[in-house]
C-alpha cells in the first residue's frame, strides 16, 4: 500500500467518524422512528471505521516488520558500529537523566 493510499484511508476513516458524530447529534433530536434509522447508519459507520482501522494497523505492523528486518540486517553486517551507536545513545540518555 502506497503512502498516498494510506493517507486516503486515514482521511476516509476520519470522515466516517465525523459523519458518525454528526449522526449521533442528529439522533438526539430525532423522532423515535428516525432515531432507529440513524442508529442503524451509526452502527454501519462504526463497522466501516473499524475495518479501516484494522487495515491501517496492518500497514503499520508491516512497516514495523520491514524496519526491524532492515535493522537486524544492518546490525549483523556492522556489529561494532551498532555497539558504538548503542553506547553513544546510552551515554546521552545517562547525561540527560543525571541533569534532572
Amino acid at each position: 500500500m502506497s503512502e498516498a493510499s494510506e493517507s486516503v484511508l486515514i482521511d476516509e476513516t476520519k470522515d466516517v467518524l465525523q459523519e458518525t458524530a454528526d449522526l449521533m447529534n442528529e439522533a438526539a433530536n430525532a423522532s423515535p422512528e428516525e432515531s432507529k434509522k440513524i442508529y442503524a447508519k451509526i452502527a454501519a459507520n462504526l463497522c466501516d471505521a473499524k475495518q479501516r482501522l484494522v487495515e491501517i494497523e496492518s500497514v503499520a505492523v508491516n512497516k514495523a516488520k520491514v524496519a526491524a528486518q532492515q535493522t537486524d540486517q544492518y546490525v549483523h553486517a556492522h556489529p561494532w558500529q551498532a555497539v558504538g551507536v548503542g553506547a553513544a545513545v546510552g551515554l546521552l540518555i545517562g547525561f540527560l537523566a543525571a541533569r534532572r
